[in-house]
């Protein structure tokens, strides 16, 4: 900029000559809005608030009725709550801006506000006098002029009184439209933020349209487990432990305890989760981002909420209740309990179990030890066991059971005497030894041996019934999620240990 006002009249910009020699080759028609583009385009920055008042929006819809080819408008309906809450996130970072307006006006949370960078180019065309839109033109005291300099700079000339009454705005948004909606209502607070612009000049429509498909549709989504897998670099940050207030805190628990799971050789899934989102083959069965998911919904959420069970891992006790559990006890407590599971499972004879691994018998598969995870019953390919509804089906009752009884379990009298000052894998197993003089030690070997007598085989597995394959499918999906708990409850509900089967019927009722 000229000036560092938000008036400023005059833009210095850098101009990025992007073109190959081959698109010359490219067949150019005006006719059909894809008019031969300028060679280049400009990178530049400017206050969001004098950005949005010189940019017009134009959206698609079906109203008017017209063939969807004819309607030449590229964005999507404006979500006014998601422009609200890029508001707050620029005044306050995230995770305040999460925060409801209460929360937000609190003092207390203020120590939750971060910067609220959005470093991400707003991209935008420069209409040229004379363009037209919705049968408007821009005329000649509303268009920006463009000039271009030696050394690959250039300098925009912003129109002197803004958009005239009869005029269209001179810039219209490729992409970016619901961060200008951000900067709508006048606000001192934020006259002097700034957004980066990547600015085509006098672009034909049809390539707008590219241009938004390439950045919204096309790039592939990035991986949930990578994603995840982040947390660790932001442990520290004091958010983190402000516990239910913002969503990623279960989220950074959650991922902390699957890699707990992962990194404890006492764990059957030691090295067996997908952490990265890579092949099932190179990298195990189940995802990271399926545990972590599965967690929060059974573990790792509130412990006392509005209907329902609520989560063993949730709550802090000086405000909603809950277990002084550390989050070393936490880790025990689940890596104990997959343990107990694997136990059971690679001991029983059960005609689901005999079936899987005579199954993989004659696939003639390199023999190693078949324990834990690599028990064709427990992580083969054809049990529920490694795959996301068997990982949510176990940690869901064992949480809901447990929550159901923790007093008869004494949950809250399993007390963290250690002074480790870090989670590691060796302090894990020593927390995990303290849990073996606990009630509810024998409370889960109980319910371990329970499910091992329950058929987790997968509709995919060529030995089943038509009509076992047909009950198994229900299981698939997102669907199948209650009815695996349905059914694992309703199992246990026929157990052998009187606690189990009194949890299980209790359980039943919180369907």
């Amino acid at each position: 900029m000229s000036s560092s006002s938000s008036s400023a009249q005059t833009v210095a910009a850098l101009k990025v000559h992007q073109w190959l020699e081959q698109w010359n080759d490219i067949v150019y028609d005006g006719t059909q809005n894809q008019a031969r583009p300028k060679p280049h385009f400009y990178m530049f920055s400017m206050p969001a608030v004098q950005l949005r008042a010189l940019s017009g929006i134009y959206r698609r819809d079906t109203d008017e009725g017209l063939p969807r080819r004819e309607d030449l408008r590229i964005q999507r309906k404006h979500d006014p709550e998601r422009s609200l809450e890029i508001r707050h996130y620029v005044k306050g970072g995230y995770p305040w801006s999460g925060l409801s307006a209460a929360k937000r006006a609190d003092s207390e949370n203020d120590r939750l506000k971060k910067p609220g960078w959005l470093p991400t180019a707003v991209v935008v065309n420069i209409l040229e006098a004379g363009d037209e839109r919705s049968g408007l033109t821009v005329d000649a005291q509303s268009a920006i002029s463009v000039v271009d300099h030696e050394g690959g700079m250039a300098t925009l000339h912003l129109p002197q009184a803004g958009v005239t009454p009869d005029g269209i705005p001179p810039i219209e948004v490729i992409d970016g439209q619901h961060r200008l909606f951000a900067f709508d209502d006048p606000d001192a607070d934020v006259e002097d933020y700034y957004l980066p612009v990547v600015a085509f000049h006098g672009l034909d429509i049809s390539w707008q349209a590219y241009l938004f498909w390439t950045i919204n549709i096309k790039p592939k989504k990035i991986n949930p487990s990578l994603a995840f897998d982040l947390y660790p670099l932001l442990r520290e940050q004091e958010w983190l432990n402000s516990g239910e207030v913002v969503q990623v805190y279960r989220e950074s628990r959650a991922q902390e305890l699957t890699e707990m799971l992962w990194s404890t050789e006492q764990s059957p899934w030691y090295r067996r989760i997908n952490m990265l989102g890579g092949t099932r083959a190179e990298n195990g069965p189940v995802t990271q981002a399926a545990f972590i998911r599965s967690l929060i919904a059974s573990m790792v959420k509130s412990w006392a909420p509005r209907n329902g069970v609520g989560g063993i891992f949730g709550g802090t006790p000086d405000s909603s209740g809950g277990l002084a559990w550390s989050r070393l006890q936490q880790g025990a407590f689940l890596v104990t309990a997959w343990s107990l599971l694997a136990k059971a499972v690679n001991a029983t004879e059960d005609p689901w179990a005999r079936s899987l691994r005579e199954h993989e018998a004659t696939l003639d598969v390199p023999g190693e030890e078949r324990k834990g995870a690599k028990d064709p019953a427990f992580g083969g390919t054809f049990s529920l066991l490694a795959t996301d509804q068997g990982v949510r089906g176990f940690q869901s009752v064992v949480n809901d059971l447990c929550y159901i009884r923790h007093k008869e379990l004494d949950l809250a009298g399993w007390r963290d005497k250690s002074d480790f000052p870090e989670v590691t894998p060796e302090h894990l197993a020593i927390a995990a030894d303290t849990l073996k003089d606990q009630p509810v030690h024998k409370f889960l070997e109980d319910l371990a041996q329970a499910l091992a007598t329950f058929d987790w085989r997968s509709s995919g597995f060529p030995g089943l019934s038509p009509e076992e394959r047909l009950k198994a499918s229900a299981l698939r999906g997102s669907s199948g999620y209650k009815e695996m708990r349905t059914r694992l409850v309703a199992h246990l509900r026929l157990a052998e240990s009187d606690a189990v089967r009194t949890a299980a019927e209790l359980a039943s009722l919180a369907q």
